[in-house]
C-alpha cells in the first residue's frame, strides 16, 4: 500500500511539473521569458520592513523572494513571499495591477521567485503588509516544494537537497546563520590575540599531523600519488619554525574513516600554535575562545545540549587521564609500573586490545579511558598527561616520560580538542616517527608516515611552542543543539542513490 501510495505521489508530482513547463512555454511564447531576466533592484528586505514598521509604513518598497502561500479571492487575492532573511504577506488586486497583469499573476506557482513592488501597510488583523502596485515574475519553479507532498522531514532528503530544506524548513537556515557567526567570532578572538591566519596545502605527499586513514589521489603531471591532509598540523609548525610567533588556520581536513552522528569525512578544523607557550596556555585559550563565542552568539554561556545543562563559564575542571580512571573505577596505574601488568588487567576487565602492537602499558590507559570515563565528562574537562604511545607529537612529561603534555577537552561526553606542548627535539620526533611507519608496516593504516622534511625543520629549531586543535564542526554541534554533524554541514557527504 505504501509503496502505491509513492507512485501515486510520483505521479502528481510528474503531472505537476508538466503544467509548470506548460505554463513557461507559453510565457515564452508571449515573449515574457522569466529566465531573460539579469537584474531586478529590490530596495529593501522583508525582515527590514517588519523590524521597522514606523519607518516603513505608507512609504513605496520593491521587494523580492519566493511566492511560499497564494489565496485567490476574485478580483484581490494575497500571497506570501520568503526572502533572504523573513517571509511577508503581499495585497494584490485587480484594481492596482490592470486586468492582464492580474490574470498572470493568478497562474504564477508556489515556488516562483517574484518581485513586488508597492507600499507598507497593515491590514485588519494587523499583519505587516505590501499593497502591490507592481509584480514581476524572475523565474519559474518548474518542481513543486515538497509541502504540497507532506513537507520535507525525512532527514536523508534533507541532507541531498538543503537547497529544498532550506526553502522549506526556514529554522534550518538560522543553524548556518549561527555558524558564520561562531566562525567569524573565532577569528576575531585569535586576531585579536595576534594570531596570523595562514593557509597550507590540501593535498600532500605524505599524510601526517594526526592518526587517521586518509584519502589517496593521483597527480598525473607529476605522476605521484598525494594525500588529502588529515590534520593541519605540521605545516603550521613549520611555520613557527619560521619566525611566525603566531599561527592558525581554519580549513577542511579529510579522513578516509566510518560516518556517524560525529563523524564526516571531510568536516573543518581550527589548529593554532604560539611560540614560547605550552598546553596549559592551550588550556586557558580553550576555554576563552568557547566561552566567549557562546556570550557573543547565544548570549550566555550556560547552554543545553540534548537534554544536558552545561556551564562553559572560564574555571574549567582539569584532571590527568591516570587520575580521571582512578575518580570513576578505582584502578589506579600509577601503581602499575608494566606492559605486562596492564595487559593482565585489561584480560580481566574484558578490554580487548585491537592488536598485538597495542599491548603496552600506555594503550591499555587509552582503553581504559575510552571504555569507563569519557562519557562521564559532562561539564568542559581538560584531561591531560596522556601516554606517549598514543601521541606521537607531544612533548614528555618531565617527571614521568611515559606520559606527554598533551590534553583533550570533554564537554557532553564527547571531545571537542586536541592540544599539546609540542614535541621540539628532532631526535625524539625521529624515533616517534619509526614506531609509526613500523605500526603501518603492521597493517595500521591509520599510523603516521616518516616525514623528513619535518625532521628537518626541528633540525632548524623549533622553540618551545603549544599547539591546539578544535572540531568547529563539534564546536557548532554544541552551540546549536545540533545531533548529528550532518545538520550543521550544509553538503554533508552522502551515498549515492543509485
Amino acid at each position: 500500500m505504501e509503496k502505491n501510495n509513492e507512485n501515486l505521489e510520483e505521479l502528481d508530482i510528474n503531472h505537476l511539473m508538466q503544467v509548470r513547463r506548460e505554463k513557461l512555454s507559453e510565457l515564452q511564447k508571449e515573449g515574457k521569458d522569466p529566465y531573460e531576466i539579469t537584474k531586478f533592484n529590490r530596495t529593501n528586505t522583508a525582515g527590514e520592513i517588519k523590524a521597522e514598521y514606523e519607518k516603513f509604513e505608507q512609504k513605496d518598497v520593491t521587494v523580492a523572494g519566493r511566492i511560499i502561500a497564494k489565496r485567490i479571492m476574485g478580483k484581490a487575492s494575497f500571497c506570501t513571499i520568503q526572502d533572504c532573511d523573513e517571509k511577508i504577506q503581499s495585497y494584490v488586486s485587480i484594481n492596482d495591477l490592470g486586468e492582464e497583469s492580474y490574470k498572470a499573476f493568478k497562474t504564477w506557482d508556489i515556488g516562483d521567485i517574484i518581485g513586488i513592488s508597492g507600499f507598507v501597510f497593515k491590514t485588519r488583523t494587523e499583519e505587516i503588509s505590501i499593497h502591490a502596485k507592481e509584480v514581476t515574475l524572475l523565474s519559474k519553479s518548474l518542481r513543486p516544494l515538497p509541502e504540497k507532498f507532506h513537507g520535507l522531514k525525512d532527514p536523508d532528503l534533507r541532507y541531498r537537497q538543503r537547497y529544498t530544506d532550506l526553502i522549506v524548513n526556514p529554522e534550518v537556515k538560522r543553524v548556518f546563520e549561527i555558524r558564520s557567526k561562531i566562525i567569524s567570532n573565532v577569528r576575531k578572538i585569535l586576531d585579536e590575540k595576534g594570531y596570523l591566519e595562514v593557509e597550507t596545502p590540501i593535498l600532500n605527499t605524505i599524510s601526517g599531523g594526526a592518526t587517521a586513514r586518509p584519502f589517496i589521489t593521483h597527480h598525473n603531471s607529476l605522476d605521484i600519488n598525494m594525500y588529502l591532509r588529515i590534520a593541519l598540523e605540521l605545516n603550521l609548525k613549520r611555520l613557527i619554525v619560521g619566525g611566525f610567533d603566531k599561527v592558525y588556520e581554519l580549513g577542511r581536513v579529510f579522513r578516509n574513516e566510518g560516518m556517524d552522528i560525529r563523524h564526516n569525512p571531510e568536516f573543518t578544523m581550527l589548529e593554532l600554535y604560539a611560540s614560547y607557550q605550552d598546553y596549559n596556555d592551550m588550556m586557558d585559550i580553550t576555554e576563552e575562545i568557547f566561552s566567549k563565542t557562546a556570550q557573543e552568539v547565544l548570549g550566555t554561556t550556560k547552554i543545553t545540549y540534548q537534554g544536558q545543562n552545561i556551564d562553559l563559564t572560564p574555571g574549567w575542571k582539569r584532571i590527568t587521564m591516570i587520575d580521571a580512571i582512578k575518580e570513576v573505577t578505582g584502578i589506579d596505574f600509577n601503581q602499575i609500573k608494566t606492559d605486562e601488568e596492564a595487559v593482565e588487567l585489561a584480560k580481566e576487565k574484558n578490554i580487548v586490545i585491537p592488536d598485538k602492537t597495542k599491548e603496552t602499558r600506555g594503550d591499555v590507559i587509552s582503553l581504559f579511558f575510552d571504555e569507563y570515563v569519557e562519557e562521564t565528562l559532562i561539564q568542559p574537562t581538560f584531561v591531560y598527561d596522556y601516554p606517549v604511545e598514543i601521541s606521537p607529537l607531544a612533548k614528555k612529561c618531565p617527571n614521568d616520560k611515559r606520559l606527554t603534555q598533551r590534553f583533550e577537552v570533554f564537554i557532553g561526553g564527547r571531545e571537542y580538542g586536541n592540544a599539546f606542548s609540542e614535541l621540539n627535539d628532532p631526535i625524539d620526533q625521529y624515533e616517534r616517527f619509526k614506531k609509526q611507519v613500523e605500526a603501518r608496516a603492521a597493517g595500521d593504516e591509520e599510523a603516521g608516515m616518516m616525514d623528513e622534511d619535518y625532521i628537518q625543520a626541528l633540525e632548524i629549531g623549533l622553540p618551545p611552542t603549544g599547539g591546539l586543535g578544535i572540531g568547529i564542526d563539534r564546536f557548532i554541534m554544541l552551540l546549536t543543539d545540533a545531533a548529528s554533524i550532518r545538520d550543521v554541514l550544509l553538503f554533508p557527504t552522502m551515498k549515492p542513490l543509485n
